[in-house]
């Protein structure tokens, strides 16, 4: 399964099921990197580091970074904020089962 790197405005309860699902996700708050106002240059680039799928909510940055490929990443996945966890972090899983180093998937809600 994939190594991740939630962004801090993703649901724990999106984490919970992605680790459920077999995901390895490291969460902005267990790296340390909560409340801390990272840039996100800095956000994808930790992910980066440590060969991890930026996922997070933050859609307009995060496609502007990728359009601009200032660094190589893992992969980003960009989702639409969800109150159906479970359901957003299906789709997530469903979008990683493609090739994503240095691809973007959208995530959108049903």
């Amino acid at each position: 399964m994939a190594r991740l790197y939630t962004n801090e405005n993703i649901e724990f309860q999106v984490v919970i099921t992605l680790r459920e699902l077999g995901h390895d996700v490291l969460t902005s708050l267990e790296a340390g990197n909560a409340n801390r106002a990272v840039e996100d240059e800095e956000v994808l680039q930790f992910a980066a580091t440590e060969q991890r799928i930026l996922v997070t909510h933050n859609r307009l940055h995060f496609v502007r970074l990728h359009q601009r490929r200032t660094v190589r990443h893992a992969g980003i996945v960009v989702c639409s904020v969800d109150p159906d966890f479970a359901g957003l972090a299906t789709r997530i899983h469903s979008a990683l089962a493609q090739g994503m180093a240095d691809h973007l998937a959208r995530v959108n809600r049903t």
